[in-house]
């Protein structure tokens, strides 16, 4: 007997009749479609549904918290290109993830949350059902598409549109709604069997079109400044050779976001990370491919774009992102991978170097920003600042370049993301296009499990805060996960006082906290460093030893700014106080 159908007999009229049920339905619909594993946390209506996964071979890791679950599966979609899966129960388990799946929305990660649900017809009579709430209509406005099953039998049509929808063209979140009266719905085992749909061709090429193709290139070959960005859009796609090959056959200067870091080295002599102020400034004409034109990059206009006219050629895969902010002039619509491999083609043997005055005066400025850089980067304060910690952390992952960077904070994330160079593809991850604070367990966790390589993940001591309980998860399946804190003893800084009365300032936390003890009640290694040699040293041996590890690298409280670099989106009161 198959393990789609346990052992359950009826005996109508003299007959046999092999049965299944939505629990193994389920199961073997997600087998079918390649599973592996699914990220989430246990509860009524869905406990039994991960034990029985979990016996089926899929890997189940149970987190303390859905939110942080969510963003293990988000994450996971980003570096596989498959959905991730999350699992969460009802109502408020179900409100927790869909954070994280408004968050893969977003950024365009493809991820599935499935959430069990209460029953259809008490919760559309408002008749007070445990954990009562109409999920679908709440997730509707936050994901890419969301399915409500409740018959067995479309159990693998269901699940096969989500994943369909969460892969296909823009990729993003998809929410799956499974009421409880779902999993025990009994049905013929073999008519089960053939209502399993392996989805064919998930995500098919979407091929642009050569007169997209050719006045793309007519643009960029007229520039005298040409610059071309790289997207988290151009890391997803994975074809890392393909890009990599454009940009040099170009040689135009490049500027990663930040998740796009790596796909050609950060110390590539074509990389204008460092000079990325005169770059968006001074260039005439702007290549963006899989990088859209958001906060992130000031909307493709004002101060920080200057004063000089711009032509912009955009490759994504939506049609509606052109012109979403100013003018496009060469939209080429596709998938990465098609677009690139097309600009190639039609580049052919010939294509005229960029100009060397525009290459040489961008190489220049990167060189003096780096020398200006450098002797903060050496420093070996007691108790250290951020540059010295950091100079420290861009040394180690140098030497260890299939390392996993993990990154979020405010100040630890602004800092980190310029100072650290990234030599391999999807090894930065970080907060992404919405700035969420408490990404970093769950894809320090996610980053773990799918890729197997070991992690680092370097955070603000106030972002830790929302995913720190995560640490008993990591030593829960002794991941190869190396946390380092930046602890200043609060938000920002750790000096601020409240001037209205005896409680702490509103973003001061206990002054000398040890997060490493965390770490340590768990089973795990704990080191509190108190200068960069310290530092160096925990975090070598946490990475060598592959244990979880978390460091509480004690950072001047003085240190650091509001909201780092993006402080100017607070608003300020215009009155003073009298």
């Amino acid at each position: 007997m198959s393990a789609l159908a346990q052992s359950v007999e009826t005996k109508t009229a003299g007959t046999e009749q092999e049965l299944t049920d939505g629990f193994h339905l389920i199961i073997e619909a997600l087998k079918l479609n390649d599973v592996k594993t699914i990220y989430g946390v246990p509860g009524i209506p869905i406990t039994d549904f991960g034990r029985m996964a979990q016996a089926a071979g899929i890997r189940v890791l149970s987190f303390r918290h859905e939110q942080n679950a969510g963003y293990a599966a988000a994450i996971a979609g980003f570096l596989t290109r498959k959905p991730g899966v999350c699992l969460t129960v009802s109502a408020p388990g179900f409100l927790n993830g869909l954070t994280a799946l408004a968050h893969a929305t977003t950024n365009c990660f493809p991820m599935i949350l499935i959430s069990g649900s209460s029953e259809r017809e008490i919760v559309d009579l408002q008749q007070g059902d445990y954990e009562e709430m109409d999920q679908l209509a709440i997730a509707k406005p936050l994901c890419k598409a969301a399915f409500r099953v409740l018959h067995a039998a479309d159990i693998g049509i269901g699940l096969a549109r989500a994943i369909r929808a969460a892969v296909s063209g823009r990729p993003g979140g998809v929410y799956l709604d499974l009421p409880a009266k779902l999993f025990g719905q009994v049905m013929n085992a073999e008519a089960g069997r053939k209502s399993l749909v392996k989805v064919v061709d998930a995500a098919p090429a979407q091929i642009p079109a050569p007169a997209a193709i050719k006045r793309a290139l007519d643009v960029l070959k007229s520039a005298k400044r040409p610059l071309i960005i790289l997207g988290k859009g151009a890391a997803y796609a994975q074809a890392d050779d393909d890009i990599r090959a454009l940009v040099e056959k170009s040689g135009v200067p490049f500027l990663p976001m930040s998740m796009a870091k790596g796909l050609l080295p950060d110390t590539h002599p074509q990389c204008a990370g460092a000079a990325r102020s005169t770059v968006l400034k001074e260039s005439d004409v702007v290549m963006l491919i899989g990088a859209r034109l958001n906060w992130l990059l000031s909307h493709g206009k004002g101060k920080s774009w200057g004063e000089l006219p711009k032509k912009f050629i955009q490759i994504d895969i939506e049609p509606k992102e052109m012109d979403s902010n100013v003018e496009i002039a060469a939209p080429v619509v596709g998938d990465i991978g098609s677009c690139v491999s097309a600009l190639l083609s039609a580049m052919g043997a010939g294509w005229p170097a960029a100009p060397a005055d525009w290459a040489k005066t961008v190489s220049a400025k990167r060189e003096e920003n780096v020398a200006k850089m450098a002797p903060r980067l050496m420093n070996n304060n007691s108790p250290m600042d951020y540059h010295g910690a950091l100079g420290v952390l861009r040394t180690i992952v140098k030497e260890r370049p299939d390392a996993i960077l993990v990154n979020e904070g405010a100040n630890t994330l602004d800092l980190a993301r310029g100072t650290i160079d990234i030599y391999k593809p999807r090894k930065r991850l970080d907060v992404g296009t919405w700035g969420v604070m408490g990404i970093g367990m769950g894809q320090a966790i996610a980053a773990a499990v799918e890729t197997g390589k070991p992690v680092l993940a370097v955070e603000g001591d106030s972002a830790f805060g929302f995913c720190g309980m995560e640490v008993e998860t990591i030593c829960r399946y002794d991941l190869p996960v190396c946390v380092v804190v930046f602890n200043n003893n609060g938000i920002y800084r750790g000096t601020d006082v409240n001037a209205g009365g005896s409680d702490p300032a509103t973003t001061v936390f206990v002054k000398g906290a040890r997060y490493d003890k965390m770490m340590e009640a768990f089973g795990g290694v704990g080191v509190n460093a108190t200068t960069p040699d310290e530092l160096k040293r925990a975090v070598n041996e946490a990475m060598d030893s592959g244990k979880p590890t978390l460091i509480n690298a004690v950072i001047d409280p003085a240190a650091g700014s509001e909201s780092g670099r993006i402080g100017n989106l607070n608003p300020q009161s215009a009155l003073k106080k009298k």
